[in-house]
């Protein structure tokens, strides 16, 4: 359960099919003013294209609340597991949208 503002609770439903997950390795994003765009793929060795495997579109309230919680998160996941490396870096030639 999530705690809304007021206190009232929203019941989170993930189908059998969401909760397998879906694997990505990258992510591009792009906005305009009224919305951002998140494409998560898959860069899989030998292969220079990315395959989409979500896109999700967001307003730029929404993204910010995404960019609050995910930091609180990784502020509790390093708290409790040390430091998450920062992994290479993006290959030179690759280009996002």
């Amino acid at each position: 359960m999530e705690k809304r503002e007021g206190g009232s609770q929203i019941k989170i439903v993930v189908s059998d099919q969401q909760a397998l997950g879906t694997y990505a390795n990258f992510a591009s994003i792009v906005h305009n003013f009224a919305e951002f765009i998140i494409d998560f793929g898959r860069m899989v060795p030998g292969r220079d294209d990315v395959q989409v495997v979500t896109r999700i579109v967001m307003t730029p309230v929404h993204l910010k609340q995404l960019l609050r919680a995910l930091t609180e998160n990784v502020t509790i996941y390093e708290r409790n597991f040390g430091d998450i490396p920062e992994g290479p870096q993006m290959p030179t030639g690759v280009q996002t949208m």
